[in-house]
Order: C-alpha cells, then structure tokens, then sequence
C-alpha cells in the first residue's frame, strides 16, 4: 500500500532500473509495485512502465517515468547517513561506479541524473559540536572533499 506521504522522483524512462538499483545498494530499501501505462501518454505507450513505487532506507518513493521533460537538480537530493567510512566508500562507489558522478562535500549524482549526499555520522556530529571551533574546523575539511574521509573528519575536530 502506498504512504500516506511518497517522495516523487521523475525519471526519463528508467525508473524500475533506478529502483532495482537503489534496492539492490542501500540497506531496508525494496522495489514494490510497478505500474503501466494503460493508455499511449506524450513519452511512451501503452505497456510502458509509468509508475514503480520503492522504498530507499525505509523511505516511501515513487518513480514516475515522466520523459525528458524535466530533469533532476541538486534542489533535491536523498541524505543517507553512515556509519563508517566502509560504508561511505560501499555507498559511494556503487553510485559512482554505476555511472554517477562524483561532486563536492559529500555529494554525487547517480546515472540517472538523482543526486545523493552520503553523509558520515561523524559529519554531521562535527558540524553540531557546540564549540564553535570544532564545527568550523570540520566545515573547512568537508570543503575540500569529494567523497567524505572520516579520518580527516575527526582530525580537524581534534585540531
């Protein structure tokens, strides 16, 4: 059954690969209904998948294959928190990999144009530290990475 609240993602024509490949990578994510077309629409036909609804780290989504219309940009992106730095790298690497791109502080687009902020835990701990110091030192380092290195994280807390 769909949620209440469902993030939407346009998609070109590609969103059951997208969704496979999310559920495939991020952990508690899953692909669940997928809908077509009944009718012939202005990007596809009858037939065609229209409308695939998944789940990205428990998260309710949908992926409407909406054609080449619109296309993604880094107003939205999914957040995923991690645990360490294996995870971060796993994470980054499958997207990257995949097609993607890479981009800075933490940021990376996927092959289909989404974009993703794989953020460490200890990223995001640093910034909230309440001596100010601190969270400006681990600002700094973040500025100058693509990927997030935790170790470098954690040095710049420490000064």
């Amino acid at each position: 059954m769909l949620a209440k609240n469902t993030i939407c993602v346009w998609y070109d024509r590609d969103a059951e690969e997208a969704a496979r490949f999310y559920a495939k990578t991020f952990p508690d994510s899953q692909v669940g209904r997928v809908t077509r077309a009944p009718g012939d629409f202005p990007s596809g036909q009858q037939g065609d998948v229209l409308v695939v609804e998944f789940t990205v780290c428990g998260v309710a989504c949908i992926g409407l294959n909406g054609g080449p219309q619109f296309k993604q940009t880094e107003a939205f992106s999914f957040q995923i928190a991690t645990d360490d730095q294996a995870e971060t790298d796993r994470l980054w690497h499958a997207i990257v990999d995949n097609g993607g791109a890479e981009s800075a502080c933490g940021w990376c687009k996927d092959k289909w144009g989404v974009n993703w902020q794989i953020t460490p835990r200890v990223l995001t701990d640093a910034l909230h530290d309440p001596d100010r110091a601190v969270s400006q030192r681990a600002f700094a380092a973040m500025m100058e990475m693509g990927k997030i290195d935790i170790a470098k994280i954690e040095a710049a807390r420490r000064g």
